[in-house]
């Protein structure tokens, strides 16, 4: 597809397992994307489903040409679909909205309207949510709180799926792991200006929520990645190195600690369990913190300087590509 074929909007869709909700999201997309006189296409990423959405789906492929199908071999989560969509979109405008009609088309051209005020990424803030309070909505409020504090990025709803960014941001944005969740800290960290407007929230419909209360602690654990990524990235000794040095200070303490009992008191300090204890447990943390970040860094290296995806694509619908240019088949 050439750049004066493009259209101007992509909508990407992670849809998995819901048959029952792709059709009337697509007429909702297309009722609220036709008024607006932009071109658009509708990427729909299905995530390994094993309910017949992937049917469905084709059955919509056949009949609108706008439609862009990429089909998973198997589930790989929300951030791979994300990353895929991003990746098989030629649209100028990325916008990337839920599956299950939770998220309301008919926000896309008010979001589009603010990024052509001059933005670079707008996303949505779900103030007004249509979930369960104790399992949906108070963890959610206490991540926010939580994300907001540790990566000084002002946000309400880093959960709503309903973001419009430029592509020129979006192609430079890494994910993997639950990184979708943290777009827009990432977009804010290669310098996007960034929005956020209300948008409406609805009750599930049909189908069920695909994530739980499990997920919290992998978010957890991606935020501690994104706060080294923000702050330490560039210089990992201003991290590694002041640990260093309190671990030395306290190895220092404990040393002259043991020194003034065994010099005051006459204590036996050789091999005191608790001393051990301690110092063992100071590498240890260090050993696994580090390790860890450094297998984060290793994995940002892999996947982007040698244009590897976390994600195996089987098929491909609709796409004016050539059948030698891809590494997988091509329909349609």
């Amino acid at each position: 597809m050439t750049a004066k074929d493009a259209p101007q909007v992509s909508v990407i869709i992670p849809t998995f397992n819901e048959h029952e909700n792709v059709e009337l999201l697509y007429h909702e997309l297309t009722s609220s994307l036709d008024p607006c006189q932009r071109s658009f296409e509708l990427v729909f990423v299905d995530d390994g489903s094993t309910d017949g959405t992937k049917e469905r789906l084709r059955q919509l492929a056949a009949t609108d040409p706008r439609i862009k199908l990429v089909f998973f071999r198997r589930n790989y989560g929300q951030t791979a679909a994300m990353q895929a969509g991003i990746h098989h979109a030629d649209g100028e405008y990325l916008v990337t909205i839920d599956g299950d009609l939770q998220n309301d088309p008919r926000d896309i051209p008010i979001m589009i309207n603010k990024l052509e005020e001059g933005f670079d990424l707008v996303h949505g803030w779900r103030k007004n949510r249509k979930d369960a309070l104790i399992s949906r909505k108070l963890p959610s409020r206490m991540a926010n709180w939580l994300i907001s504090k540790v990566t000084d990025f002002p946000i309400h709803d880093l959960g709503c799926t309903l973001k419009v960014m430029r592509r020129e941001i979006a192609e430079n944005i890494e994910l993997y792991g639950e990184m979708h969740r943290f777009i827009p800290i990432l977009a804010h960290q290669l310098g996007a200006r960034s929005a956020e407007v209300v948008t409406h929230h609805r009750a599930r419909q049909f189908g069920e929520t695909k994530y739980g209360i499990g997920r919290t602690f992998r978010v957890i654990l991606d935020l501690i990645t994104v706060k080294y990524m923000l702050k330490y990235f560039a210089s990992p000794m201003k991290l590694f190195g002041w640990l260093g040095i309190w671990v030395a200070a306290i190895g220092l303490l404990a040393a002259a600690s043991t020194g003034a009992m065994k010099v005051f008191a006459g204590v036996d300090l050789t091999g005191n369990p608790l001393t051990l204890l301690s110092i063992l447990s100071i590498i240890l943390s260090v050993q696994f913190v580090s390790l860890g970040l450094i297998g984060e860094v290793c994995a940002r290296i892999y996947f982007s300087k040698e244009d590897r995806r976390t994600y195996h694509v089987r098929e491909l619908v609709n796409f004016d590509l050539e059948p030698s240019s891809l590494p997988f088949r091509k329909v349609g």
